[in-house]
């Protein structure tokens, strides 16, 4: 049977690499139009040109420049009906190492971006009854822990974000999703290893999305237990949710990871502005 969104319109944000790039991939092998959004474009295009979609330059720390892109992707695509909040960075510091200026990128990248992102899609989506917006978190959102604090609230301030505008939303047509992976092998989880765990590929947080895209819920975890083992550590209370996190070794995976040579260069790309996962 013939896919119902076939032909579709949709942007993907940070879409050169990671999760972004398998996104616009499978979009494009369900039928989407897609058009990717990246800071480096010539990895966007290079991206591009591989899995079938189109490119432009996007920093989404550049409001204006948000803004231009989404009306040149409406121009060349038509109407919006998928807006994939994808951008994001994750440099990694105790926090009183942490410089101001990092601290403000990552806000205005993941936090900034996404909010701004999500505002443009709302004014076009809204008028017409219509739309999708899904924003790429983290389970770091719902169990933060140490060495990217900033990150963490960031992902947190994008999940409540997103739950206050779906309520506004409401009955208007106009669906927000988010999707929530783990430890995903990309750049940004670079020198991580969490014992036990091995993680997860961009194609499957990609699979994720499109499945959101074709029939809308909320909140989607990736991969699904992880949502199971949150609930089932709440359940315990704070002090049960901290002793599984410190069971886990996540905190002490991402504490050792900082400054490691593994995470060098892309420590180096994330501190430009508007990078994908």
């Amino acid at each position: 049977m013939a896919d119902p969104l076939a032909g579709r319109s949709a942007v993907v944000t940070g879409g050169g690499r990671g999760i972004g790039a398998a996104t616009a991939a499978a979009l494009v092998r369900a039928g989407w139009r897609v058009l990717i959004g990246d800071v480096d474009v010539a990895i966007a295009e290079r991206t591009a040109r591989e899995v079938g979609a189109e490119a432009r330059r996007l920093d989404v720390t550049d409001r204006a420049g948000f803004s231009a892109f989404l009306d040149e992707a409406e121009s060349r695509l038509g109407p919006l009906d998928l807006l994939v909040n994808n951008a994001g960075i994750m440099p990694l510091s105790r926090i009183e190492d942490e410089p101001d200026e990092a601290t403000a990128r990552i806000l205005a990248v993941n936090l900034h971006g996404a909010i701004h992102g999500t505002r443009e899609a709302v004014t076009r989506m809204r008028p017409r009854g219509h739309g999708h917006i899904v924003n790429v978190v983290s389970v770091v959102a719902r169990a933060p822990g140490a060495g990217a604090a900033t990150y963490a609230a960031t992902k947190a301030g994008v999940l409540a974000f997103s739950e206050a505008v779906r309520a506004e939303l409401r009955g208007s047509g106009v669906e927000v999703s988010c999707v929530l992976p783990g430890l995903v092998a990309t750049e940004l989880a670079a020198g991580i290893e969490v014992r036990g765990y091995r993680p997860i590929t961009p194609g499957t947080v990609a699979e994720a999305i499109v499945r959101v895209a074709h029939r809308p819920r909320f909140e989607t975890y990736v991969p699904a237990q992880v949502g199971l083992m949150l609930k089932v550590g709440s359940l315990g209370g704070r002090r049960f949710g901290e002793w599984l996190q410190r069971m886990s070794g996540a905190d002490a995976a991402v504490l050792a990871a900082i400054g490691s040579v593994e995470r060098a260069g892309y420590e180096r790309r994330a501190s430009g502005a508007g990078r994908g996962r």
